[in-house]
């Protein structure tokens, strides 16, 4: 198979599977050989399901090949963040307690990806129990940074990331709790969104396990990250409740933007920050200032239900969608990060406490090679418009193109 399908949209590849220029084996096959090249440099995997993923590849190729169509799902490799339960498939969250632990059902999610004709490839690899930044921390060794190795790849969906940009898998079901999803996507130059809280349905993740707080349970999301905002649109078709993501990527319809005013951010992130505004400003919508309705986290969340229906709203009122950096600062080297929250979830965390959908892009790089996220936020449930501005940003310009060597 050819290098360049491996990082074609999914879209494109499935175009090539329907037509049967390519199969599902051979999809699979070529996933799995990057991972075994590229596994022991990254360490972005935690399980790698080589033998079920084949199996269920040569079930894709059969039914294709007898006209039982699935959707544009069928047959292409994703990954797992390995919060997700897998049926017969250790589900450990990289903590040590739960090495053995081999839940007996799927997640929602999980089961479906499966339902869409999705192949499982393997578990990625995270910061432990979801609670860090910077992916540096895991029972199964850190992730690297596939752009730099002496670099964070973020967290906690680090492996996911770090996958996805390497061409592992075309994707992969995450979770985003403070930006979790959106950080690494930021510091691996991939797409991390989130959706409306309630999107996607989150049962199975470590079932029967407790949660550490309740605070966990209202600010989790779930999340996917991709390569593009196309093949974002095709995996959330096939996972958010009830009926898939509704409406088209180039749907035309005016937006007024806001560009976030209170951000605090270092001047390298906001230089590549103002020129992505200006190529957004090029589209003809109405652009204005205004402050991000960042949350002050030191009064905890009792009042997030009350602030969901009031706050999350009001910001809204003279604005459809958010502009602002997905980081405060460039992606921070293995020696800087010196406590598992070491990169700042101070852009990303708002969303999840008011519930918003948001989304990060590639906007540029550093002066280090690094990539930079443009974050992109709407009111709950206009998921739509923040994946459409994506979409049109991202089509506008070449970042999303570039891939670590």
């Amino acid at each position: 198979m050819k290098e360049q399908t491996r990082f074609e949209t999914i879209s494109r590849v499935t175009q090539s599977v329907r037509q049967r220029n390519i199969s599902p084996v051979e999809l699979v096959k070529s996933c799995l050989d990057q991972i075994r090249n590229l596994q022991p440099r990254l360490n972005a995997f935690i399980t790698v399901t080589s033998e079920t993923a084949l199996h269920a590849a040569t079930v894709a190729e059969r039914e294709i090949q007898q006209g039982k169509w699935k959707g544009p799902l069928h047959g292409i490799p994703v990954g797992i963040k390995d919060f997700y339960d897998t049926a017969g498939i250790e589900t450990t969250a990289a903590f040590e307690h739960f090495k053995n632990r081999i839940p007996k059902n799927d997640a929602a999610g999980v089961e479906k990806l499966k339902k869409a004709g999705a192949i499982i490839i393997g578990k990625t690899n995270m910061h432990t129990l979801g609670m860090g930044t910077t992916g540096l921390e895991s029972c199964f060794g850190p992730v690297k940074n596939p752009w730099n190795a002496d670099y964070i790849p973020g967290g906690s969906s680090s492996g996911s990331a770090a996958a996805v940009a390497s061409g592992l898998c075309y994707a992969t079901l995450d979770t985003d709790a403070i930006g979790s999803c959106r950080l690494p996507a930021a510091c691996c130059g991939v797409v991390g969104f989130k959706g409306s809280y309630g999107l996607i349905n989150m049962q199975g993740i470590l079932e029967g396990e407790k949660p550490p707080d309740e605070d966990i349970v209202w600010m989790s999301h779930a999340g996917v990250t991709t390569r593009s905002i196309e093949d974002t649109a095709v995996v959330l078709d096939a996972l958010a409740e009830p009926d898939g993501f509704v409406g088209t990527l180039t749907q035309e319809r005016p937006l007024r933007i806001g560009v976030a005013s209170n951000c605090k951010v270092q001047s390298e992130v906001m230089d590549a920050f103002e020129t992505a505004v200006e190529i957004i400003r090029t589209f003809g919508y109405s652009m204005s200032n205004v402050a991000a309705p960042f949350t002050d986290f030191r009064e905890g969340i009792a009042n997030i239900a009350s602030d969901r229906k009031t706050i999350a709203r009001k910001s809204f009122d003279d604005i459809d969608v958010l502009l602002l950096p997905t980081t405060t600062t460039t992606t921070l080297t293995i020696k800087e990060a010196g406590k598992p929250q070491a990169l700042s979830a101070e852009n990303t965390m708002f969303a999840n406490y008011l519930g918003l959908p948001a989304v990060s892009v590639p906007c540029g790089f550093d002066r280090h090679g690094l990539p930079l996220g443009l974050q992109i936020v709407a009111k709950p449930w206009d998921d739509g418009a923040v994946l459409r501005l994506a979409h049109q940003f991202q089509t506008a310009t070449d970042f999303a193109k570039e891939r670590p060597a």
